[in-house]
């Protein structure tokens, strides 16, 4: 039988409302699709398909039709995967303008090239000989909730915090990190920002200015995307260094991503797959980057375990010590069971932890046949 893909939409329950500067989060949508053949019904490749509302390219009211029609077209293809060509079917079949599901469907045809068995890239992180550092992430809310999740990061054993920015009062978000550094040192406890692009032109100068007061490691996207000139301005200017995350978001073309780096000569670039296009497009800024002397680190979307799974492996590939963005696992109250699991500010595998998709039973299974 040739291979076929059917996907199924899973609605993913915050366990709190995640404020961002872009609004407050309650629920999330994923999309996540099945690589099989009915000939071995035990391999089953899962990819998930999770665009970011506000945030991915591909967050349309059409997504789900175009997933329903690269399934269909996939399924008549008669396809056979190999590590060569998943880059070719993935570029014939979806091209570049629906990250997101070029994401999951590159996941799913990794899984399932490898047994279906959830190990993307077999490596010394699923084998439990790795553990990935992660930064404990504060989303923003009142002072007191900030304040109450700072202190309940710190208690679970993370030495790298960051701090969703530029929601609430802007003195009040200053007294926290105030509050940090009053008890504990930059050696001691490293602090990143994200405003998620909520500073103007006009303010965002006294706004750093303020910032390096704590000693931050780096500030995430202080200004909107597709602002060149003054972005490259602060990357050189700022007394915070410039990490760039949105800015990065629609741009596919290899040589656009050298441009783009060259040109602003960031001190960082965040990379979330699942915005960018999947681990191939991915690659291209990591080894970008490099040649160009600019860090790196990987976050989530948002994503369920089944992607969070996938990002983490793909990080593990890589020999880079800074903490990655990858704790977003415990978010959900529904989230898919899995071996991830987070200790003392580390992320790591644990193979006596099985997957569970009873969560998935309720959910339908649309038929692209």
């Amino acid at each position: 039988m040739p291979l076929q893909v059917h996907y199924q939409p899973y609605k993913l329950n915050f366990r709190f409302a995640a404020g961002t500067s872009r609004g407050i989060l309650t629920e999330k949508t994923s999309w996540l699709i099945k690589i099989y053949d009915d000939d071995i019904p035990s391999v089953i490749g899962i990819g998930e398909c999770g665009p970011l509302s506000g945030l991915s390219i591909d967050d349309r009211p059409d997504f789900e039709d175009m997933l329903q029609s690269i399934c269909q077209e996939f399924n008549k293809l008669d396809l056979e995967i190999y590590s060569w060509n998943i880059p070719i079917i993935l570029e014939q079949l979806i091209g570049s303008q629906w990250p997101s599901l070029r994401f999951g469907f590159e996941s799913a045809m990794l899984d399932y090239l490898n047994g279906g068995k959830r190990v993307l890239f077999d490596n010394a992180f699923v084998n439990q000989q790795k553990r990935i550092p992660i930064n404990g992430l504060v989303w923003m809310g009142s002072h007191e909730a900030m304040l109450q999740q700072v202190e309940e990061k710190i208690a679970d054993g993370f030495t790298t915090i960051k701090l969703k920015i530029g929601a609430i009062d802007f003195d009040e978000e200053c007294a926290i990190l105030a509050y940090i550094r009053r008890h504990f040192s930059a050696q001691e406890i490293t602090l990143r920002v994200d405003a998620n692009g909520a500073f103007t032109a006009a303010t965002v100068y006294d706004k750093l200015n303020k910032l390096a007061e704590y000693d931050l490691h780096s500030i995430e996207q202080p200004i909107q995307p597709k602002q060149r000139e003054l972005m490259a301005e602060l990357c050189e200017k700022s007394p915070v260094p410039i990490a760039l995350d949105e800015e990065l978001i629609g741009t596919f073309d290899y040589a656009e991503k050298r441009r783009l780096l060259k040109q602003l000569k960031p001190k960082y670039i965040v990379l979330k797959p699942t915005l960018l296009g999947g681990f191939e497009l991915t690659r291209e800024w990591i080894e970008t980057a490099q040649r160009l002397d600019i860090g790196w680190w990987i976050t989530s979307a948002l994503e369920s375990n089944i992607g969070l799974n996938a990002i983490s492996q793909f990080t593990a590939e890589f020999d880079n010590a800074l903490p990655q963005g990858l704790g977003t696992g415990q978010l959900y109250h529904n989230n898919i069971p899995s071996p991830l699991m987070i200790n003392q500010g580390h992320l790591h595998y644990d193979l006596l932890q099985p997957w569970d998709f009873g969560v998935l039973n309720s959910s339908r299974i649309s038929s692209t046949a």
